[in-house]
């Protein structure tokens, strides 16, 4: 681990983002241009202490989750996402055909988008960045544990989270959905082992799923309502518009509420109730 190089790196690539680039707000008494330890240690969900450390060449080695989340934080290149985890010790991602680094213009195109639940998606179903009002409306999926970063997964192996983020009336539909876009993907995708090993895992734990493979129902995905569940403002229908990288695999999916609906007033609402909590997570 090249400690001094590896701070080093870290200070420029924060020095040259601004507040703006990551879907923050520059406030009062910025002396310096870039974004504050602070900010950089809250996008990448550690404490400002442990940050702080890596940048005077003095932290501990970061583990490769950290690593991936400092390359999404400080908005790198997958060329500097590598050079990154070459400076820590480590080897970096393998490129696949679906790859799990979002590119800095995805990321800035999402951090624009304050008014709507957004968030960058795999084709095969797992979460790779989000809005502040998508953790609001669904959850924070990059707090939870790896696999549980799945949609599709989580969908159909932990259905009482479903059901508290779905109308139990909708899944049946929900399902189909979920199965018949990821029949689409293995179909288009024969040789990738990814999606293969998740139609196999799902096959075998959910016989939902199994039973649901089994009629063979194929569909890409595309443009659909949804409804969803929330605690603090109840039921929202929410128009749903993907926007698909195909370089990378991945899809960008924003969730709209029609003006001078229900759910439009309650979008509002979410919003505020997103506002309230803006404590940075530690780690």
């Amino acid at each position: 681990m090249n400690r001094a190089e590896l701070a080093d790196f870290l200070r420029r690539a924060r020095a040259r983002l601004a507040p703006s680039d990551v879907g923050l707000t520059a406030g009062a008494r910025r002396r310096t241009p870039g974004l504050r330890r602070e900010e950089a240690a809250q996008l990448a969900g550690m404490s400002v202490d442990y940050y702080a450390r890596i940048e005077q060449s003095r932290g501990p080695r970061p583990s490769r989750q950290m690593l991936t989340a400092l390359a999404r934080a400080l908005r790198l290149t997958e060329d500097e996402r590598d050079h990154l985890f070459h400076l820590a010790g480590e080897e970096p991602p393998r490129r696949q055909a679906t790859s799990t680094h979002v590119r800095p213009g995805l990321l800035l195109v999402l951090d624009r988008l304050h008014d709507v639940p957004a968030m960058v998606v795999t084709d095969c179903g797992e979460v790779l960045a989000q809005n502040a009002l998508s953790r609001t409306l669904s959850g924070d999926v990059l707090a939870r544990p790896p696999r549980g970063r799945n949609i599709i997964r989580r969908f159909f192996l932990d259905t009482a989270a479903a059901a508290e983020l779905f109308p139990p009336e909708d899944r049946p539909q929900r399902a189909r959905e979920q199965v018949a876009g990821l029949r689409a993907v293995a179909s288009a995708r024969p040789t990738d082992p990814e999606p293969a090993a998740l139609v196999a895992e799902l096959r075998a734990k959910s016989e939902e799923f199994a039973r649901l493979w089994d009629e063979h129902e194929v569909a890409v995905r595309r443009a659909a309502t949804k409804r969803f569940r929330h605690p603090a403002v109840g039921i929202l229908e929410l128009d749903c518009e993907i926007l698909v990288n195909s370089d990378h695999n991945q899809q960008l999916i924003i969730h709209t509420a029609r003006a001078g609906t229900d759910s439009y007033e309650r979008l509002q609402l979410l919003r505020v109730v997103g506002l309230q909590d803006l404590t940075p997570t530690n780690s």
